[in-house]
């Protein structure tokens, strides 16, 4: 008699996407891929999530609502607001730790920019992304660390600009790392309101 095969939680099967999304684009993605990399069976992912599509909308729905504890996570190791803000950068600077990863991750954003299902959850994780961003901004303004009259709205919008700008224009000329380019263009967006 073989043994059961091992079930694998939501969280372990999606941690196992993400890994393979970072190897391959959209079209090499499969259940199978996906299956052997968290250890379980395709059919046993076909029973939960239904197809690949459900398998990638669960997750980007679990994704969408992650950016609160994403954010507590990083003001708890990091006590400045601005140094939680950097620290956040650094994170999305990750994603290019290749040009061919940060390709991967292009392909993935071209379905949530055009499908609609995939578009409303990542509209929220933007969303809550963007109100965080805002809250470390304020917070550094009420710490001094950033100037008394900064407004918080539009230095929000310039940070989220320079932090996806950074990893293209990183991706174009590949000088030094992508971790590199971030923080370069963090800092520079930062300066004129450094108190």
């Amino acid at each position: 008699m073989s043994p059961r095969p091992r079930k694998a939680s939501d969280e372990e099967v999606f941690a196992a996407a993400h890994r393979v999304m970072q190897q391959v684009g959209p079209a090499q993605l499969t259940l199978g891929r996906i299956a052997a990399e968290a250890g379980v069976t395709a059919g046993a992912l076909v029973q939960r999530f239904g197809s690949k599509r459900g398998l990638m909308l669960a997750l980007m729905a679990e994704f969408a609502g992650s950016a609160p504890t994403f954010f507590a996570q990083l003001r708890a190791a990091h006590p400045s607001p601005l140094a939680a803000l950097r620290a956040y950068a650094a994170c999305q600077a990750q994603m290019a730790d290749s040009p061919q990863t940060l390709a991967h991750h292009l392909s993935y954003l071209q379905i949530d920019l055009t499908d609609p299902d995939f578009h409303q959850h990542m509209r929220v994780q933007a969303l809550d992304t963007r109100a965080e961003l805002r809250r470390l901004i304020t917070d550094a303004v009420a710490a001094g660390e950033l100037a008394a009259d900064t407004d918080a709205d539009l230095l929000t919008r310039a940070v989220m600009a320079a932090l996806n700008g950074s990893l293209f224009v990183w991706a174009t000329l590949r000088e030094g790392t992508a971790a590199e380019s971030v923080r370069a263009d963090i800092d520079a967006v930062l300066a004129p309101y450094r108190a």
